[in-house]
C-alpha cells in the first residue's frame, strides 16, 4: 500500500515525443497504483504500457482505463525477461514480492532495461549490493519508490536546516501510528514473514509498510547513505500472530554523532498520518510526508506552514532519460535505509506482547478483526518528539535487555 499521494499533474509531453515503452511487473495489490500511474502518463503521451508481467493475466475490466485511451492492449506474460525481449521496453517498474526485487532487477539492467524498483529495494543488504552493483555495470538508470523523495516540501525543509532557521540540528524523529487488521498480514505468503525457508522477507513494519518514515527521516538529516550511518539500535515487538515486528522502534546514530529515531505500529488505536520531526536547538520544523504539509515552529515567530508540490517518481526517471534531469532516488540515496533494513534482519526475533499490553476490536475497516496496543499511538509519537527508545520510555513491556544493536 502506498504511504504517500499521487504527484501534482503533469503537463502533456512537448510534440514529436515518443512515449517510453514500459512493462509493469506486479500490477495487483500496489500494483494497481501502478497500473493508474502508468495509465496517466500513457494519457499524457510520457509512456505507453507495452506489458504487463502477472502470474494471472489482467482482467478485461481491470485493463478496461486503457482501453478508454484507445491504445493496443499491452503484452502479458508470467515471464519477465521474455516479456522485456518481446516488448522491446526501455523502462520497466518492479512491484513484485520483497524477495524477488534483486534478480528481477538484474534481469531488466541485463538487457539495458531501466527501472522503477519498489521499496525496499531488497530484503538483505547482501542482495542490494548485488543490484546496485549489477545496475551500475549495465549502466542503467534505477529509481528506488520512495515516493516521498519526490514531495517539494524535503528540499525545502533542507534548505531551511542549512539557513539555520530553526538552528542548530539535534536530531530527527518519525511516528507511524497505522490501523492494519489481520486480514492484512494473510494478503499474500509472504505477508508478516520473517523470511520462508532460506529466503530473506523482512515485511516488518519499519522495513515495508512504514518504510518511508525511516527513509524520510534519513533523508532529512542528510545521512542516506550507507557511510552515513555509525550505529543502528533496534527494539521489535509484535502483537499479532506473526513472523516480523508489527511495533517498533530504531534509532540510527549517523556519523556526525546524529541521532535518527523512528517509532512506528501498525497496532495504533487510530490511524494518524505519518510524520518527520527535524529538531533543532532553536525550534523543529514537522513534516507530514504523505501530505506534503511542513510546519515551522520557532522561538520568537508563530507556527508557519505550507503545502507544496510532488514530482512523481516514474515521470522524474522519463524526465532522466530525456532531459538528463538527475533522479531523485538512485540506490547510493537509499544505503543508509538499507543498513536500518539489515539491522532488522539481523536482529534477535521480535518479542511477542504480553496479553495484557494488547486487546482485540472488532471494528475494522470492513468489519475485520485487529489488535490494538495499549498507549501505543502516546508512545509513538513520544518516541518522535524525545528520540527515545520504547525500553527508554518506561513502557513495562519493552524492556532494556531487548534492544539490539548493530
Amino acid at each position: 500500500m502506498t504511504e504517500t499521494a499521487p504527484a501534482s499533474p503533469a503537463a502533456p509531453a512537448g510534440p514529436g515525443a515518443e512515449p517510453l515503452p514500459v512493462v509493469l511487473a506486479g500490477a495487483r495489490g500496489h500494483g494497481r497504483w501502478h497500473l493508474a500511474n502508468l495509465c496517466r502518463l500513457q494519457h499524457l503521451g510520457r509512456v505507453r504500457l507495452a506489458g504487463i508481467c502477472e502470474l494471472e493475466p489482467l482482467t478485461t475490466e481491470e485493463l478496461a482505463p486503457f482501453a478508454l485511451l484507445g491504445d493496443e492492449r499491452p503484452q502479458q506474460s508470467a515471464d519477465f525477461g521474455a516479456l522485456l525481449d518481446s516488448t522491446g521496453a526501455r523502462a520497466a517498474v518492479i512491484c513484485t514480492p520483497i524477495p524477488t526485487h534483486t534478480d528481477l532487477a538484474l534481469t531488466a539492467a541485463s538487457r539495458g532495461v531501466h527501472l522503477l524498483l519498489e521499496k525496499p529495494p531488497a530484503a538483505s543488504w547482501g542482495a542490494y549490493a548485488r543490484m546496485a552493483d549489477g545496475v551500475r555495470r549495465a549502466g542503467i538508470a534505477c529509481q528506488v519508490g520512495f515516493q516521498s523523495f519526490g514531495s517539494h516540501g524535503v528540499p525545502a525543509i533542507q534548505e531551511l536546516v542549512r539557513a539555520g532557521v530553526i538552528g542548530t540540528l539535534t536530531g530527527i524523529g518519525a511516528a507511524g501510528a497505522w490501523v492494519r487488521d489481520d486480514a492484512y498480514f494473510r494478503r499474500a505468503p509472504w505477508s508478516g514473514r520473517r523470511r520462508i525457508g532460506s529466503t530473506d522477507v523482512v515485511d516488518g513494519v519499519l522495513t515495508n509498510p512504514l518504510a518511508h518514515a525511516v527513509a524520510t527521516a534519513l533523508e532529512l538529516a542528510d545521512r542516506g547513505t550507507a557511510e552515513s550511518v555509525l550505529s543502528v539500535e533496534t527494539e521489535l515487538f509484535r502483537a499479532h500472530d506473526i513472523e516480523a515486528d508489527d511495533t517498533s522502534c530504531v534509532r540510527v546514530t549517523t556519523t556526525g554523532g546524529l541521532p535518527v529515531t523512528v517509532a512506528a505500529t501498525l497496532c495504533a488505536a487510530q490511524a494518524g498520518e505519518p510524520y518527520v520531526i527535524v529538531h533543532g536547538d532553536r525550534g523543529r520544523i514537522t513534516f507530514w510526508y504523505k501530505q506534503d504539509r511542513v510546519l515551522i515552529q520557532r522561538a520568537g515567530h508563530g507556527p508557519e506552514e505550507s503545502v507544496h508540490g510532488r514530482t512523481d517518481l516514474l515521470e522524474n526517471l522519463v524526465d532522466h532519460l530525456e532531459h538528463g534531469t538527475p533522479l531523485l532516488v538512485p540506490p547510493e540515496r537509499t544505503g543508509a535505509f538499507m543498513r536500518v533494513v539489515e539491522a532488522v534482519r539481523t536482529a534477535p526475533e521480535p518479542v511477542a506482547l504480553p496479553a495484557d499490553a494488547w486487546e482485540v476490536r472488532h471494528d475494522a475497516p470492513g468489519g475485520g478483526v485487529r489488535r490494538t496496543v495499549h498507549g501505543i499511538d502516546g508512545l509513538v509519537a513520544a518516541g518522535a518528539e524525545s528520540l527515545a527508545l520504547f525500553s527508554e520510555l518506561g513502557v513495562a513491556w519493552a524492556r532494556s535487555s531487548e534492544v539490539a544493536a548493530s
